[in-house]
């Protein structure tokens, strides 16, 4: 059997090799993705983000848990920092969420973002998409530490939490466009901390400014102590009165095209880079181009027209 035959079977063994070689980029893997994703487009994606220290891998612990007493099968991607070293995860996050490391109902798979920006890894949609078919019913997509426009998660979850922390020193940082537009539920953790009443104040407040069409979903700013495991019922279910809202209005359907089409573009802006490598490889024009650059006989510009005219007809 394949991978993609045995992950449909239910082998937890299979779902995580074929993890390991999306991770890895190996060609094999896209052949089972296609297997995989008839099979696809039944889970719910939760993305938590905010900045390094807000304590998300905590939440998303907490979050975990609350969705298990319930009854629903939870798959966690953590996308970690690199380690400057091997370039893989650093696995911070996974260690917090050790005490579901022998449940079965969840599935936690750590990604290094390999230089990839935006706050997630280049392989999450396709590890998401492998959780999906292994039947989960939610999927977490906790990213790396962001700061002020690494935003990709708004494309790649139904459902966006941002996670502030009172007293990192510049609460002007809580009212970046970049991160004030993109959630659909905010959090400020923590906040047994002296300010977060003021956080929140100030979140609500510049959320007020925000312009929206009439019957979109109005953000809420909610406190959290993942630490203590308050106000995590709350987010859960203002988290599930998003997605009832995405169903009942309709938005549901104008994300997953958006949603589709960033897919769909970003397997085809991958293959065709790799593509152009191999294609300079047969002759060094990857070498010439860049000594003709060292000495100003030849423009990059120029020279990566070349290559893509010469390239409509190669194989």
């Amino acid at each position: 059997m394949s991978l993609a035959e045995r992950i449909l079977a239910g082998d937890i063994r299979a779902a995580a090799r074929l993890m390991r070689d999306i991770d890895d980029n190996l060609p094999s893997a896209r052949e089972e993705l296609r297997t995989l994703f008839p099979h696809t487009g039944r889970a719910f994606l939760i993305g938590i983000t905010g900045p390094p220290g807000a304590g998300k891998s905590t939440l998303v612990d907490q979050v975990t848990a609350t969705f298990r007493t319930r009854g629903k099968r939870v798959g966690i991607v953590a996308v970690d920092p690199t380690s400057p070293f091997t370039g893989g995860a650093i696995l911070g996050d996974r260690i917090r969420m050790n005490r579901h490391a022998n449940d079965e109902g969840v599935f936690i798979r750590s990604l290094a973002t390999r230089g990839y920006l935006g706050g997630l890894s280049r392989s999450t949609a396709d590890v998401a998409n492998v959780m999906d078919a292994m039947g989960m019913d939610i999927v977490i997509i906790e990213t790396v530490g962001v700061g002020q426009d690494e935003v990709d998660i708004v494309k790649a979850a139904h459902t966006t939490c941002v996670v502030m922390v009172p007293g990192l020193g510049d609460d002007i940082q809580a009212i970046k466009a970049g991160i004030l537009e993109i959630g659909d539920v905010f959090v400020v953790n923590k906040a047994d901390r002296e300010g977060a009443d003021r956080t929140a104040r100030e979140l609500a407040t510049m959320l007020e400014f925000r312009t929206a069409p009439e019957g979109s979903w109005n953000p809420r700013v909610l406190k959290t102590e993942a630490q203590r495991n308050t106000g995590v019922g709350e987010l859960v279910e203002e988290i599930l009165l998003h997605r009832d809202h995405l169903m009942t209005s309709g938005t549901i359907d104008d994300f997953l095209r958006e949603r589709n089409e960033r897919h769909f573009t970003d397997i085809l802006r991958d293959g065709l880079y790799k593509r152009a490598l191999d294609f300079m490889a047969s002759d060094n024009t990857l070498e010439r181009v860049v000594s003709g650059m060292g000495n100003h006989t030849i423009d990059p510009y120029s020279a990566a027209e070349k290559v893509l005219a010469e390239m409509v007809g190669y194989r």
